[in-house]
């Protein structure tokens, strides 16, 4: 834990982001004495994301200052990856997408806590009349002659292809006598993130690395963006590798230099980054640096942002 408590980046937190000094938690019928007020930001409710681990007896929470991730290694043997700015979090083999990213303020990493509350083994209610957010620590259910699964199954209120994919077994036939089920559904697990391929990361980290690895990491990661965001567009093909090389947009595809780009671990993070739904140019579909690229085509586009050398355009 302390290594959180220590300050990671200097960062800002998302516009509209305040925090809410009134705010009350409970866990397990008790309130939490708060060092630091949660963030409410969009109706949600943010803290950060070592004191959520201290609250439900996390094992280890180490920091990757690299790629600004935090990972949470919970009481039960779960694995949480969380990215900062980034919608999808990991969770053991898969990864999901929250309604909220987590963001850094103050040199703290604060997360929606509902999320990491139900990924924690917990639920969450809130409770209007005394405007708190209730959490209620769940202990694992045993399976044994008089909790048989079907047992499991009714008290709650879930499916026996749930528990089967939350405990990551294949079969029900795998559960014997003994054997400790985890049974909180996190919401998370209904909204898996959309899958990548690792020639899609590589060709994206390439292109990225020949069009602005000398840019800051905010650079890289628009320039990311466009490609993925050509991919969303019906004007461009359907695929990384078909962008990339299709067109004039991308020289360095066609003439060498992509095949022999190396990137740098920022440029690393900004293409994980981008594939797990971290966009800073939504929309945008064209970068060019205007010292170089000049004429009608260029000064038609509308310009959504300037970052670094390029600006990026609809």
């Amino acid at each position: 834990m302390l290594l959180l408590a220590m300050p990671l980046t200097a960062a800002a937190a998302p516009q509209g982001a305040k925090a809410d000094k009134n705010a009350v938690i409970k866990l397990d019928g008790e309130q939490v004495k708060l060092s630091e007020a949660p963030m409410m930001l969009d109706g949600r409710m943010f803290l950060p994301v070592a004191l959520i681990a201290q609250l439900f007896d996390a094992k280890k929470v180490s920091w990757d200052k690299v790629n600004q991730e935090t990972t949470i290694e919970t009481a039960l043997g779960d694995t949480i990856v969380l990215g900062d700015g980034v919608p999808v979090v990991y969770f053991n083999e898969g990864r999901y997408v929250m309604d909220a990213a987590p963001f850094i303020e103050n040199g703290r990493m604060y997360a929606p806590l509902r999320h990491v509350a139900e990924l924690l083994h917990a639920t969450v209610k809130w409770n209007k009349e005394e405007e708190a957010a209730e959490l209620t620590t769940v202990e694992p259910a045993v399976i044994n002659e008089e909790n048989a699964l079907t047992d499991v199954v009714k008290a709650f209120g879930t499916s026996e292809a749930e528990l089967l994919q939350r405990n990551e077994l294949k079969s029900k036939d795998t559960i014997k006598a003994g054997v400790k089920l985890r049974v909180v559904m996190p919401s998370v697990l209904d909204k898996p993130a959309k899958p990548f391929t690792e020639q899609d990361y590589t060709l994206l980290a390439k292109i990225t690395m020949v069009e602005s690895g000398y840019e800051s990491y905010e650079g890289q990661l628009a320039v990311a963006n466009v490609i993925l965001n050509r991919v969303k567009d019906s004007r461009f093909p359907s695929s990384v590798k078909d962008v990339i090389y299709s067109g004039k947009q991308f020289p360095p595809a066609h003439n060498g230099l992509l095949d022999k780009a190396k990137p740098n671990a920022s440029v690393m993070r900004a293409a994980k980054d981008a594939l797990n739904g971290k966009n800073n140019v939504q929309g945008a579909v064209y970068f060019f640096n205007p010292k170089v690229s000049k004429g009608a085509f260029w000064s038609s586009l509308d310009v959504v942002a300037k970052i670094g050398h390029h600006h990026f355009a609809e």
